[in-house]
């Protein structure tokens, strides 16, 4: 879509370089991005710079994302995201964004792991959300606007009260005709692989050659028996 950037190209004013780290880190998806003019995450304008994005290190919230300074000794923000979708997995990290009015710093939409299908789409505040949904004509995830501050508190655990109150809040979305809907009427779910059609299994052979096999080897046997019995004699 014209109204998203990917990390491939020079958006207005931003070049981004982003690198994965080694694959031990494949499960919180540590990704280092380099952007080289401001941009906009939920809550806070982000100046150009590098930053580390990464999941939240708990096995129940893989659609929390948190970003920090490069040395990763300063939590920017604790972010909710929901779940994204590509047809094709990039071999490279992938951070789309939002169509902003010019001058404006653009507003981060997403962003992909290499190799993988799924991604995490930034949920804005309300206010934020409308206006993005505006300006891009299409839904935009939101939560209530009075969490916005939760979002660069800091954060040492997924239980702090700031961070469950994110997690329990109602997510909606906002459509470009400023209406709001439920989150899953404006994102349904990608569909699931198709199965992969049943082959057939090649038809047995008759059993009946076995049969005959099976008689010809015990007459064989019996002849052996009865000749060793004559030689006992």
């Amino acid at each position: 879509m014209n109204v998203v950037r990917l990390i491939a190209s020079v958006g207005i004013g931003i070049l981004i370089a982003a690198t994965p780290q080694a694959r031990a880190d494949e499960w919180n998806q540590k990704t280092v991005v380099t952007f080289s003019g401001p941009v906009e995450i939920p809550g806070q304008v982000l100046p150009a710079g590098t930053y580390v994005f990464k999941l939240a290190d708990s096995l129940s919230d893989r659609n929390i994302v948190q970003v920090f300074n490069k040395e990763e000794t300063h939590l920017y923000g604790t972010f909710l995201a929901i779940p994204d979708y590509r047809l094709t997995r990039a071999d490279k990290p992938i951070i789309s964004f939002e169509e902003r009015a010019a001058g404006s710093p653009e507003a981060v939409k997403a962003w992909f792991y290499p190799g993988e299908n799924f991604g995490h789409d930034f949920v804005y505040p309300k206010v934020k959300a409308i206006e993005l949904a505006k300006a891009n004509k299409q839904p935009v995830p939101s939560m209530p606007n009075e969490l916005t501050a939760n979002t660069t508190k800091q954060t040492k655990s997924m239980t702090e009260p700031h961070v469950m109150a994110m997690k329990k809040a109602p997510l909606m979305a906002q459509k470009p005709t400023q209406e709001e809907v439920h989150i899953a009427e404006a994102f349904p779910a990608p569909p699931s692989p198709a199965p992969a059609p049943r082959k057939e299994l090649p038809k047995s052979a008759s059993s009946l050659p076995l049969f005959a096999l099976i008689g010809f080897a015990s007459l064989v046997a019996a002849g052996s028996l009865r000749i060793a019995v004559a030689k006992m004699k």
